[in-house]
Parts: structure tokens; sequence; C-alpha cells
């Protein structure tokens, strides 16, 4: 019986000790570096902390149509690789192209070769005519059906990337629905900064400016089919005004940004201001080195999303792979701009639909109101267990603080992220804390009702209300693991506190009331029960 009673207690022990290391930090600041800093630490979430609330829907059509464009460049780049002439091409619909060839046998030629090097694509002959003929291509359904599913879950894992370097770790990235995702930043304040972080596309690209081409000719609608009209913006040194630059480019990439392996900020602009510095892999340097020694004199454009940030005049081979873009940053654009370089660009552009701002005030107003509730809850459930259930309500209340020390250790050892929800679903826990025990006891009563000794009594209570508190906790769990499985945000938080408050409560009904009664009864058998 005392070894029994002993290994409990110890456990119990240990358990409170360790959980109340675990807990402070999550209380106050007022700790030892080595103990308060590298604890882990319960984190409060937006609704609570304050922070920046967005909704974005993913253009996934426009993924889809930038895809076509990539595969009708690389269709022409096939075929005039093999001596076959493309003299135009169109767009048909947002799946899909035609190209069109000169007279002869080039149709059959070309089909058969894209057919061969394009498995992506379904080719077909289109019209043949006098002057021409033209082989139309059209993505495969399951293709588009994997960029459709792509869009989405490469958005999510891009914003996650882009978001993890500013340290926001309770930051929640989640998908809503086909097309959509909600980002929730917890103590970041500058809304305008983080739309612009997680909805820049980031897409880089190293395109040659057409030194032949007339920019005022382009600007009456006069561009070369192979080029294009793009601008860059930058500030006047002397009037501080931005002046957007025209430029003729090609139309055609020779590099992109998914050959990057490192940005970082650079403060050797010429332009004054940040820069970012950027290191290609393998295979980028490679064809860094190749562009650059095959157009020595001549203006490469380094592009992003569409706007010219520098067209530099290459005046040598570079070799060692790396590049710099120069635009007059500040230190913290340059640093947001290394960050979504660095984690990639998005496949489809996303658009803010919802942004909202948490002030701290009404997060702290929050917490002062749910702390408020639960021990009002707390203070109330354990006045009525004192007077309903006298010294064996005691008991119970007794497990009940050891239930909420805990629980919070063990959301503060997850890291979990309270919120509002949350800290309803401890709410919860402690009335389903004594619920247990209202089982047992009730159990008991009916044991000593029965004329039983008090001590088998006990015993017989515990052992019979045992599967019916286990069944009871069970569905409860179960219920909270659909919630954490298929719910967002805060209802997840919701999930994770009731979840933990479950099991521990098991734990607190089942051994540390079990372990007084089985104390006192070692002691000193009793021969009434205050019940």
């Amino acid at each position: 019986m005392w070894k029994s009673i002993r290994w409990r207690t110890t456990l119990i022990a240990v358990l409170t000790v360790f959980s109340i290391a675990v807990v402070l930090p999550s209380l106050t600041d007022n700790l030892p570096d080595s103990w308060g800093k590298k604890a882990p630490k319960i984190r409060l979430g937006l609704d609570l902390q304050g922070g920046v609330f967005l909704r974005l829907v993913v253009e996934i059509d426009k993924a889809i149509e930038t895809t076509t464009l990539r595969y009708a460049d690389e269709a022409r780049a096939v075929c005039r690789a093999k001596g076959i002439p493309v003299l135009g091409w169109l767009k048909d619909g947002n799946d899909g192209f035609s190209l069109k060839l000169p007279p002869g046998d080039f149709a059959g030629r070309a089909l058969s070769l894209l057919k061969e090097d394009m498995g992506n694509i379904d080719f077909a002959l289109g019209d043949v005519r006098a002057d021409g003929a033209s082989v139309s291509g059209r993505m495969k359904p399951a293709e588009v059906q994997m960029i459709r599913a792509n869009a989405v879950t490469q958005g999510v894992d891009t914003i996650r990337n882009r978001i993890d370097p500013e340290g926001v770790r309770e930051a929640q990235v989640v998908p809503e629905g086909d097309d959509r995702i909600v980002i929730q930043l917890p103590g970041f304040k500058e809304q305008q900064r983080a739309i612009a972080l997680v909805s820049q596309v980031a897409l880089l690209e190293f395109k040659l400016v057409d030194e032949g081409a007339s920019v005022e000719e382009a600007m009456k609608g006069n561009i070369p089919e192979d080029a294009q009209l793009l601008y860059q913006v930058a500030s006047d040194r002397q009037t501080g005004k931005m002046v957007k630059t025209p430029m003729v480019i090609k139309k055609r990439a020779l590099l992109t940004g998914d050959k990057i392996k490192s940005a970082k900020v650079s403060f050797e602009s010429r332009q004054g201001g940040a820069g970012v510095s950027v290191s290609f892999d393998a295979q980028g340097t490679k064809i860094f080195d190749r562009i650059t020694a095959e157009n020595v004199k001549r203006r490469l454009a380094i592009i992003l999303d569409g706007n010219i940030k520098s067209a530099p005049v290459i005046q040598e081979r570079i070799s060692g792979g790396e590049a710099q873009i120069t635009g007059s940053f500040t230190a913290e654009e340059a640093s947001d701009l290394a960050v979504v370089l660095r984690s990639g660009a998005l496949i489809a552009p996303v658009k803010v639909i919802q942004n909202v701002t948490v002030g701290p005030s009404l997060g702290q107003d929050s917490i002062q109101k749910g702390v408020r509730a639960g021990v009002i809850g707390a203070l109330l459930v354990v006045l009525f267990m004192a007077f309903y259930y006298r010294f064996s309500g005691l008991v119970a209340d007794f497990a009940l603080i050891f239930n909420i020390l805990y629980l919070l250790a063990g959301m503060a050892l997850l890291e979990a992220t309270l919120t509002l929800p949350g800290i309803a679903g401890v709410i919860l826990a402690i009335g389903m804390a004594v619920d247990s025990n209202v089982l047992i006891f009730e159990r008991i009563r009916e044991e000593i009702r029965a004329k039983k000794p008090v001590r088998a009594s006990i015993d017989a209570g515990y052992d019979k209300a045992f599967w019916t508190v286990v069944d009871s906790h069970v569905t409860t769990l179960i219920t909270a693991v659909i919630l954490f499985q298929f719910g967002t945000g805060p209802i997840k938080g919701f999930a994770v506190t009731l979840s933990m408050g479950v099991a521990i409560n098991l734990f607190t009904a089942l051994v540390c009331t079990k372990v007084v009664f089985d104390y006192i009864n070692a002691r000193r058998p009793m021969q009434v029960l205050s019940i």
C-alpha cells in the first residue's frame, strides 16, 4: 500500500515542480536569461496580442495563363532549335496556344517533334492554308488540375517562408477553401509592410534591352513582336522625384529567380541606399556566365514583377554567379526584397480581399476579461464542490489546481498559441475537471449507502466509475481531434486546450484524488467519509 502511495506521490511532486518551472517564463520576465529566454512559452494569438489579419484570394487562372505562355515559348524554342521557323503564335483560351508555321512540311515536322519533347501538352494539326499552317497546343487536364492544386499549396509555403525570417513564430498561414489563404500575424504592427511582404509575386527575370528598337515608336504602340515596353522607376538625385524611364525589352527571359541560391542586403549601390546581392545555384551560375560572355557591351535588364530595377551594361564576362539589384532601396525595403527572393516567387499572384489590424489595447482587454471569467468560473466550481461534497469536494478542488497547472505547462511545452477560444477551452476544461470527480463521488455514495466500509466504498467507487470516466473523456477527445484536423486558426486553439485538458483531467481525477484518500486510509482507516 505505502509503496504505491510513495511512487504516485513522487510522480505528482515531480510533475508539479516541472510544471511550475515550465509555466513561470510565460507569466513573468523577471527570470535569469538562461531560464526565461530559452524556455518554451505560451504564445498569444492575434485576438489577444494584436497584429495583422489578412485574407488573400489566389488568382489561379493567371497561374494557368502564365504557365501556358511559358509552354508556348518553350515550343517555339524547340522548333527553332531544329530549324523549323515559327512565324508567330496566338493564345487560345487560358490553357492553349497555336504556332503559325510557313508553307511546306514544317507543320508535320513540328507536330511530331513537339509531341515527343513536350509530354504535358496535347498537340494537334490546325488549319492548313496556302500561306502556311498552324499547330495547336493545349495543356492536359491533369496538368491544369495540378497547377490549381499547387497554386494554393505553394502560396502557403512561400508566404510562410517569407514570414519566418521576421520571427513571428506564432504566425498562421492556412488555406481556406479552394482559392484563398488566411494569414494571422500576431504582434506585427505594420499592415502595409505585411501586405507587401506576402502579396509580392517576386518574379525575377533577366532580359536583354532591345537596343535596335525605338522607344518613341514603342510608346506609340509600334513594338517589335519579340519585345515589350517596360519602365524603370527611380528617384531623381537632384529633385528627389520618382522618374519613369521607358525601355524596350526582349520578351525572352534569359534567366529567372528560381535559380537563386541566396539573396542578401548590400550597401554598395552607386545610386545611394541599399541594394540586394543575389547568388545563383550551379545551373544558374553557368547560365549567367554564358549570358554575360555572349552579350558583352549590351544592357541586361533586371526585372522584378514586370518593373525594371536596373539595366547595367555588361562590361565583361561574369563567372562568379553573382548579380546585384539596385534601385535606391531603403534598408527595410532591401531586407524584405531579399526575404521574398530567397523564399521564391509565387506561381500565382494573390490579391488582398480583407485586411484588419487589431490593436494591442483591445487584445489586453480581451486577456483581462478572459482571465476574470476563468477565475470566477474556477472559484464558483471550487465553492460548489466544497459545499456539496464537503471534504471530498476539497480533495476535488485540490486536483483542480493541479489540472490547471499541468494544462498551462502542456501549452507552454507545445508553444501553443492562446486565443480567446483557447481561453474558452481552458474554462471548459475546468468544468470537466470536476465532472469526473462528481461521477466517482456519486459511485462512492452508492457504496456507502449499501453499508460498505469507507475504504471499500472508495475503492469500489473508483473502480466502477473508471470506464464511465474514460468513455466520456474519449468521446470529447474525438471531437477535439476532429476540430483540430478540420478547423483553422482560433478553432484549432480551442481544440488544443480542450484535448490537453481532457487528457490531464484523467490523470488528476484518477490519480491525484485517489492518492489523497489512500494516504488518509493508510495512516488511519476512515470510519466516516464526508461526502
